[in-house]
């Protein structure tokens, strides 16, 4: 299991999550109506399966700066922010998402990674007054979507998003704060809103040689006039001289396949169905408008116009990181 635990899994109708998402539920027994909820701006994601890391002291956001892609030496308080850490070569090794409270600046990461990142940031404190915890054990992170009138009161800190607010909330108040937020979705049904938006996810979208532009993450996640950060030299030349080696696409899957292609199924040409592999399907869900969708790593010199396959099922692109 990789993160904990949650208590919400008792709520009526929980059927658990499987895989990364292990410790949460994946639904609450109709996933059409669970993002039909959440699509208009009601409902809650419980998400206490995930990392919470808080960074405090007078330098904190000073050498976060120095450690991440993204500008945040003079990141306002409440303001949201999303930064990686690259390994030396530029590859994507984490994905926080951050906001800083004034006093301390918290951060939610995929499960189970949140150990290895505060290994990673204790190793690169040196002389800085700042101190990294892992606070998974006390806080969780509960997503309300947009438009929600659900308050935040009893949370400890707030991003607000564009498409909601993730609040990070003591761990033992999760079932009584909860309870005033209106009905439970579970995960399937924010990875289909997810995917949607088009919005990457580390061990989804991305493998060990991941770079930040193939997964459009240098819109959210990068600051591209900044330097002085581990792989930044990667960012800076493929930006300036060269394109990705490959792309991250939509795909609208033919909905008259009864099965999801799943992380990992082989991308090849309709048109050529017993050639070379072209990428993976990184995510893949059933909306409740589009239908079957998916997000996929490919090449980047496939057609953009080219009809897909994902394993058996065929599918249209629409383009996310340009050719």
């Amino acid at each position: 299991m990789t993160g904990p635990k949650s208590p919400l899994l008792a709520l009526p109708g929980a059927v658990p999550a499987e895989g990364a998402d292990e410790g949460v539920a994946a639904h609450y027994g109709d996933i059409f109506r669970e993002q039909r909820n959440l699509a208009r701006g009601t409902g809650f994601v419980d998400l206490s399966h995930r990392g919470v890391l808080t960074v405090t002291g007078a330098d904190r956001l000073t050498w976060l700066h120095l450690l991440l892609t993204q500008h945040v030496s003079e990141l306002p308080p409440q303001q949201a922010a999303e930064a990686l850490v690259l390994s030396p070569n530029g590859h994507v090794e984490h994905a926080l998402y951050l906001v800083d409270d004034g006093t301390t600046t918290w951060a939610h990461v995929e499960p189970g990674t949140q150990g290895a990142l505060v290994a990673y940031l204790e190793s690169m404190k040196f002389f800085y007054r700042v101190e990294v915890a892992d606070a998974t054990a006390d806080y969780a992170v509960v997503h309300l979507p947009a438009g929600s009138d659900g308050s935040a009161e009893g949370a400890a800190a707030v991003r607000e998003l564009p498409y909601g607010r993730d609040l990070f909330v003591p761990r033992a108040d999760l079932e009584k704060l909860t309870a005033g937020y209106g009905p439970a979705a579970g995960i399937w049904a924010y990875e289909a809103l997810r995917i949607e938006d088009h919005r990457p996810r580390l061990g989804f979208e991305t493998d060990h040689r991941t770079i930040p532009h193939e997964v459009d993450w240098l819109r959210t996640a990068v600051h591209l006039q900044k330097g002085c950060y581990r792989g930044q030299e990667t960012v800076a030349r493929v930006h300036n001289l060269g394109r990705p080696p490959r792309r991250l696409v939509f795909l609208h899957l033919d909905g008259t396949e009864e099965t999801l292609p799943p992380h990992g199924t082989e991308v090849r040409l309709a048109s050529d169905p017993d050639g070379r592999s072209l990428g993976f399907v990184t995510s893949s869900a059933r909306h409740h408008e589009l239908g079957p969708i998916a997000l996929a790593i490919v090449k980047r010199n496939v057609p953009v116009d080219a009809v897909l396959l994902a394993g058996t099922v065929p599918g249209t692109q629409d383009v996310i990181v340009p050719q």
